[in-house]
């Protein structure tokens, strides 16, 4: 995992930290949704809790539509590299220490337009990156490795299992 970026309220400008408290439950410690905001706030918990994206896949996004678009711009917590992030919806993986579980993909809108001034519905539809949600909390740290886990895996961990797993949502 490559760079950890978090906004205190909706709209907000993103900050790049090195490290982060994920909080089961919550999400980033300091970022809106843990906190209560954030845009898209009414959704449902674990849906919101932090998103990922590639940076090979921001770099595309960028080149395709002729902008200098960043990492921050995207307003995902968690960029990563080479790894492919949709396989994991559905899936238990872990950041470091912290056990997450891939809830959705997590396309672009029209408010991420407004934000970054650039036209990136299209380019990002299937380069958004995901959201997760964390069943086990610690530090995340810049450098960390993004880890796959087999259902035991998780469990082993804590992971809900039987009825009481999360259920990914299609999008």
């Amino acid at each position: 995992m490559l760079e950890i970026w978090l906004a205190g309220a909706a709209a907000e400008p993103m900050r790049r930290v090195p490290t982060v408290e994920a909080m089961a439950g919550r999400g980033l410690a300091g970022d809106r949704y843990a906190l209560g905001g954030g845009t898209w706030a009414r959704y449902p918990d674990l849906e919101k809790q932090v998103t990922l994206i590639d940076r090979d896949d921001v770099a595309a996004v960028a080149a395709d539509t002729g902008s200098v678009l960043s990492p921050g711009d995207t307003r995902r917590n968690l960029v990563t590299t080479g790894i492919d992030l949709p396989p994991l919806v559905g899936r238990w993986f872990t950041v470091g220490d912290v056990l997450l579980f891939g809830m959705k993909r997590c396309p672009p809108c029209t408010h991420l337009e407004r934000l970054t001034g650039v036209r990136l519905v299209k380019a990002m539809a299937y380069r958004g990156g995901i959201n997760a949600a964390v069943f086990a909390g610690g530090t995340v740290a810049e450098g960390m490795p993004v880890r796959m886990l087999s259902d035991a895996e998780a469990a082993a961990l804590g992971a809900p299992t039987g009825a009481d797993r999360p259920v990914p949502r299609s999008v």
